[in-house]
């Protein structure tokens, strides 16, 4: 594939993958953090994101596809940071500390 075909299915590819990635991150926070955070529960954000994973995989039809990516963006731009900030940072992260804690510990401005 080349040329402008290729990039379609580059295209379709990548939005597979951001809205499959979505699904998964959606289905790993608690249920009540999206209550916390004050967003559509769980089962709404599972059930969005994945018709969004089935129509880029089982529709061929660009529109729907971009709904599904639309849906993709708002969980990572506007739902996932409400619920990393009240379930206390996200995965892998550590716990506690200040916003002023620098990656060697705390900063104390000089002094």
């Amino acid at each position: 594939m080349s040329g402008f075909a290729g990039f379609m299915w580059l295209l379709y590819l990548a939005m597979l993958a951001l809205a499959v990635v979505a699904l998964l991150m959606a289905a790993l926070f608690r249920d009540d953090a999206y209550r916390a955070a004050d967003k559509q529960n769980k089962g709404f954000w599972l059930i969005i994101l994945g018709i969004a994973v089935a129509v880029n995989l089982l529709v061929p039809m660009l529109f729907l596809q971009l709904a599904g990516l639309v849906a993709s963006i708002v969980f990572f731009v506007d739902v996932r940071p409400a619920l990393r900030h009240v379930s206390g940072g996200g995965f892998g992260r550590r716990k506690g500390g200040s916003s002023s804690d620098g990656p060697y510990g705390p900063w104390n401005g000089g002094r």
